[in-house]
């Protein structure tokens, strides 16, 4: 069987990882730099909590003895017939790339690699930088001729935390390469190692703008949606109402507006065009627009009490989205800093995080005992467990701003509370 080395065991790289092992086809060869995760993928067990499948199909490659992890990058990609680099690139609050990352994966890579390798990278990237940073490194550090000696392609991962492996064999798999010779050994890898669909594109670059794409046409429905709803507020009309009746109309598929955009991706890819030449337009403008929605928030709130100061407020959620365990670019620290600023006391309630994880982030981690203290709530990450939310328990609390546009009015003004939604009163 060939060997497969995925870079990068994080929240998919293992499920790649596990997935390829278990196709019949592969060797799999787990990278990355983190020896506390090496040392439990070596013995059967996933460090990712709550995917789906996972901890099964991880389990069953470590005893076929089809999957192993090492924190030797360069000797696995040695070893290797194909390699998928699935290493994040970060991006800072003013949309730059730091590519220290995956630009250390490249250098052993370079320094690894063997005549006839396939490289694929996974990682969100700006078009172009899959040739023209990364492949032409690799070849210089190699001495090896891209295309030629070896090849490169691009195909990036569109999966869902909580469902990936799901999304691994639902979704069609977006497949590129340098020339016709790599597309061809792309294909035929993720035939053999995901039996999904496969949609060809003609270029490198085309599969990288395809991804940003994806995520920037989500991040501006949801800046319209947002925008529509404020305007509805002022109105007095019930965003919701508007989406159900507009969205029977095929050609409507309004979004749902919320107290903002969270994540890895929706809010952050949106850079890699801004940042590259897109300019000033709409795309810079629905970042803008998202990262607003935190403000507004805070403002109705505020509009109820005339001010905040010494009010205490709690969030629920801390996750950016419902029924993750991931805080990245979470809108409940936006509302955080919001709230501080109006001189409000925070508390967050997150049933999927402790309260040392809570309070690392500079917020009241809220307890049983605060109940009686809670002056108003906002949720933010709509977790299954708050399904079943008691209001009731908080005989102090004054108002309920729904971030999300999920909980039932009725309940909530039934305890004499005031209740209003984004978009919604």
């Amino acid at each position: 069987m060939e060997t497969v080395t995925v870079i990068g065991l994080g929240k998919i790289g293992l499920p790649l990882a596990a997935v390829f092992a278990n196709s019949g086809h592969f060797n799999v060869i787990g990278a990355d730099v983190n020896e506390k995760v090496v040392e439990t993928v070596n013995k059967g067990i996933s460090h990712i909590q709550n995917e789906p499948g996972l901890d099964q199909l991880l389990y069953a490659a470590w005893k076929a003895g089809t999957l192993r992890a090492t924190v030797d990058t360069e000797k696995a990609v040695s070893q290797s017939d194909v390699v998928v680099v699935i290493v994040p690139v970060l991006v800072d609050e003013k949309g730059n790339i730091n590519y220290k990352y995956i630009d250390a994966t490249v250098e052993e890579i370079g320094k690894g690699i063997r005549k006839g390798t396939l490289v694929i990278f996974e990682t969100t990237l700006p078009a172009g930088d899959t040739r023209n940073r990364f492949g032409k490194r690799i070849s210089e550090l190699s001495g090896l001729t891209l295309g030629k000696d070896f090849y490169l392609g691009y195909s990036p991962e569109r999966v869902y935390s909580n469902r990936i492996l799901q999304d691994l064999s639902n979704y069609p798999k977006i497949v590129s390469g340098d020339n016709e010779k790599s597309l061809e050994l792309v294909k035929s890898f993720y035939q053999k190692a995901l039996n999904c669909d496969i949609i060809s594109v003609s270029n490198l670059e085309t599969a990288e703008f395809t991804k940003v794409a994806e995520s920037v046409y989500r991040d501006v429905n949801i800046a319209l949606a947002n925008e529509l709803a404020v305007y509805a507020d002022s109105l007095g009309v019930n965003i919701k109402e508007v989406i159900h009746a507009a969205n029977s109309q095929p050609f409507s598929h309004l979004h749902s507006p919320g107290v903002g955009v969270g994540g890895h991706c929706i809010p952050v890819y949106p850079y890699f065009f801004i940042n590259n030449g897109l300019g000033n337009g709409i795309v810079q403008l629905s970042r803008k627009v998202n990262d607003q929605m935190a403000k507004y928030a805070v403002q109705q709130v505020e509009k109820h009490f005339s001010t905040l100061e010494n009010k205490n407020i709690l969030i629920l959620g801390l996750a950016f989205r419902e029924n993750v365990k991931e805080t990245a670019n979470s809108s409940t620290l936006l509302l955080a800093d919001e709230l501080k600023q109006k001189g409000a006391v925070v508390y967050v309630d997150d049933p999927l995080y402790t309260s040392e994880e809570i309070a690392a982030f500079q917020v009241q981690p809220f307890l049983v005992n605060d109940r009686e203290k809670i002056d108003a709530i906002i949720l933010q990450a709509y977790h299954a467990q708050y399904k079943d939310f008691d209001f009731k328990q908080f005989p102090n609390c004054q108002f309920v701003l729904d971030g999300r546009n999920v909980l039932d009015l009725k309940i909530i003004e039934g305890l004499g509370m005031k209740y209003q939604g984004i978009g919604v009163q």
